[in-house]
């Protein structure tokens, strides 16, 4: 029997695998047995160049990488990354030029003059921040792809202030005032839209591998961008004409970089836009789009900016209202919404309002986020109903509700949507509604 056993111990070879991802292993080494006893005989495979290439590689992707994130995670950090790069070096011009108009350098300057305008500056930014998140706070979630643009747009138009600041010393403060002011909405913007795409890309819980990841690609962007910033400031410091050439190409650069990079995304989430791209699509064909294909007819700026748009999606969505205030509807509206309260929508846990077309959603205080979804699907309905003048608008479109809205929505998560929850404003007022009794006496 122990004969059986060292013969059996003789005959194992163990492999050495290395590599984060299962299907991206390596062979790195082979331990045999030796003729010696009890030795063993190591080979190894590959060479250290490549093993410490692909641990440098591991600094910088996902663990599991390309396995683990989005397809279109990979075009997004390349151009990504291209728009950091010009921005740092752009950095570098405009910090130079609000340096020189602070006093650095100049022996009239005074320490305590130049510390007031800066903490001027940063307070300005601070409360910027502070209102921008008030207002807007709960609308980057939904539109995550045009605030990502506009952020940086503001990015540029902060820089800009700073490079402009020498020129108007009069006025100084107030241009670095409006220039920490655009780099505050800056920061929450791009913060916010960054949470929100870190979890889209994360396809195996590696939100926070992802975001590390990103931090260690931005830091050498940034560190190169600061090197080639610095550069360019020594090349061109006494020349204005070659400083501002140099800053507006890069920034017609960095604009583009930005473009490019939110066009590659193919968000998987619901919000208001993609919801009626959707639904208009499948009322026409009976099918549903992909998030790439519904991605290359999104908008990513404001509709505002976007005169090119088709007036069929850009009329639907916009004329829906959800989570409207049950006290500032108008007398007709609110004749309207009792006489439907208690039949159509007798089971819902929201309630719907047309008025010339704008359909505004009363959700039930108890609703949940699915009813938020249904109602604002059932809202987008009765808008698209309205075009094609339909007689009984309530009636047909909740006759279309009762036949397609759960093959939709099955449709809809067979081609990868989430249909979890619908990404909008908040929804701050709500409403209650039951019958009561007139001929009930009051104890």
């Amino acid at each position: 029997m122990e004969d059986e056993i060292k013969n059996l111990k003789s005959q194992m070879v163990f492999e050495e695998w290395s590599g984060s991802s299962s299907n991206k292993l390596s062979l790195t080494a082979v331990i045999s047995p030796s003729s010696t006893p009890s030795s063993f005989t190591v080979k190894r495979h590959g060479n250290r160049f490549n093993l410490f290439s692909r641990r440098f590689l591991e600094a910088f992707v996902p663990e599991g990488f390309p396995n683990s994130v989005t397809p279109d995670y990979i075009p997004f950090q390349m151009w990504d990354l291209l728009q950091g790069l010009s921005t740092y070096i752009r950095m570098m011009l405009s910090t130079q030029a609000l340096l020189s108009a602070i006093g650095v350098g100049e022996k009239s300057a005074t320490v305590i003059g130049a510390t007031f305008q800066w903490f001027l500056r940063d307070l300005t930014g601070m409360l910027g921040g502070v209102m921008f998140t008030f207002y807007q706070g709960s609308n980057l979630d939904s539109n995550a792809k045009m605030w990502r643009l506009v952020a940086d747009l503001m990015n540029d138009l902060g820089m800009l202030m700073d490079l402009v600041s020498p020129l108007f010393p009069s006025v100084f403060v107030f241009i670095v005032c409006i220039g920490s002011l655009s780099r505050s909405f800056t920061g929450v913007a791009s913060g916010a839209t960054r949470a929100a795409l870190t979890q889209h890309f994360a396809l195996q819980n590696n939100a926070a591998d992802i975001s590390a990841k990103e931090g260690s690609q931005e830091t050498v962007a940034t560190m190169i961008g600061m090197a080639l910033g610095m550069l360019l400031a020594h090349v061109t410091m006494g020349h204005p004409t070659f400083i501002w050439f140099s800053f507006l190409s890069l920034t017609v650069f960095h604009m583009y970089a930005n473009y490019k990079a939110v066009k590659c995304l193919n968000l998987t989430t619901l919000n208001c836009e993609r919801s009626s791209i959707l639904l208009l699509h499948f009322m026409e064909t009976g099918q549903v789009l992909s998030p790439k294909e519904v991605s290359v007819l999104e908008h990513v700026l404001p509709l505002w900016a976007s005169p090119w748009s088709s007036n069929s999606t850009k009329s639907v969505y916009t004329r829906v209202r959800l989570g409207v205030r049950v006290s500032l509807l108008n007398s007709l509206e609110m004749t309207e919404l009792s006489s439907y309260a208690g039949s159509q929508y007798e089971k819902a846990k929201y309630l719907l309002v047309n008025n010339k077309g704008i359909i505004s959603i009363v959700m039930h205080k108890d609703s949940t986020t699915g009813d938020v979804i249904q109602g604002f699907i059932h809202a987008l309905v009765m808008a698209n109903l309205f075009n094609h003048n339909t007689t009984s608008l309530h009636m047909d479109s909740q006759t279309w509700m009762d036949k397609h809205y759960e093959t939709f929505v099955l449709k809809l998560q067979s081609s990868g949507w989430k249909t979890e929850r619908l990404l909008s404003s908040s929804i701050t007022w709500r409403a209650n509604w039951r019958h009561e009794n007139p001929d009930k006496k009051i104890k």
